[in-house]
């Protein structure tokens, strides 16, 4: 079956509209000129110029509101979450991941609820029991933090959360293959740290102890 090829005059219609945006020819908020004018202004026809409009409202540059007209609604084209992911490097996944889960580990002092607290205990039991194979090791970490995440009871920091969890598994196991954790007991006892200040519903001691955490956790990928 033949597929439809993108149309290149389109693409470069979108190319050119982005181009004008980014130079401030409309502000954030603004109305496009009509169909009718823009399309003369870019040389291409009416079809085409919608095509355009599509591509970018499709990337969140553009909206066209019913009976109002199109406007400007991002001044460039954002990659999306999972590109960002992928390129980012893993001490910068730490990075964001400390403000986050800092910040979780705060409200889950003042939040969990008693079934919070017993899903965190084993997640931590089932953490300190997990064999010496790496891959064992970095779910049943991930299983523990996102526990304590989850007690935050916010789910836009749960679902940022679970966002990173693919590229962080495959970089923590390629790192542990490397370099071995110098002292597991320590780092168990960090965590006992954390659990010990959320069930104490302390909710600076525990935005301290997941930073401290995941702090020398940066300090020995960096």
């Amino acid at each position: 079956m033949a597929h439809v090829q993108r149309h290149p005059l389109a693409a470069q219609a979108a190319e050119v509209l982005l181009a004008r945006i980014g130079a401030g020819e409309w502000p954030l908020g603004h109305k496009l000129p009509g169909e009718t004018t823009l399309a003369a202004q870019l040389g291409v026809g009416r079809s085409t110029l919608r095509e355009a409009i599509r591509e970018l409202s499709g990337k969140g540059v553009l909206e066209s509101r019913q009976g109002a007209g199109v406007f400007v609604t991002a001044l460039e084209v954002t990659e999306d979450w999972d590109t960002v992911l992928r390129r980012a490097g893993i001490v910068t996944v730490i990075e964001a991941r400390i403000a986050i889960e800092a910040e979780a580990a705060a409200l889950a002092a003042a939040r969990r609820t008693p079934a919070d607290l017993r899903a965190m205990w084993r997640a931590l039991a089932a953490r300190a029991e997990a064999t010496g194979v790496v891959e064992e090791l970095v779910d049943a970490d991930t299983a523990f933090h996102r526990t304590v995440v989850t007690a935050a009871h916010n789910d836009v920091l749960t679902g940022m959360f679970d966002a990173f969890v693919p590229r962080l598994r495959h970089a923590m196991i390629d790192m542990l293959r490397l370099r071995p954790l110098p002292d597991e007991h320590a780092d168990h006892l960090a965590h006992e740290v954390l659990l010990d200040a959320i069930r104490a519903r302390s909710p600076e001691a525990a935005a301290s102890a997941s930073r401290v955490h995941l702090t020398s956790l940066k300090a020995a990928l960096g």
